[in-house]
């Protein structure tokens, strides 16, 4: 598979780590009334969808950088790719 990295053009999927669903990075306010059970399901539960789907993946053996990966899991076809740090800017978190 290849992902075509932002900065740094087609790369093979060999330099980079999974690390699952995109949705990871909005981790939930510790100081929320509910943080046990929002912890709870941000740790605990996972879709498993069949289709197009957002990941993180970390540029291990490159530039070691934070990915958002937009694949389609029937087909492994890569159509989007982010960086992390764009979307945090856009979001105003990472400040």
């Amino acid at each position: 598979m290849i992902i075509n990295h932002p900065l740094l053009g087609p790369r093979d999927a060999a330099e980079f780590v999974y690390l699952g669903d995109a949705s990871l990075i909005d981790r939930p306010d510790w100081r929320h009334e509910r943080a046990e059970e929002l912890f709870h399901d941000y740790m605990y539960l996972r879709d498993n969808p069949a289709g197009e789907i957002r990941e993180l993946w970390f540029h291990e053996h490159g530039d070691r950088s934070w990915l958002i990966v937009t694949r389609n899991t029937l087909t492994h076809e890569v159509t989007n790719v982010d960086l992390v740090r764009d979307r945090a800017r856009k979001t105003g978190q990472g400040r």
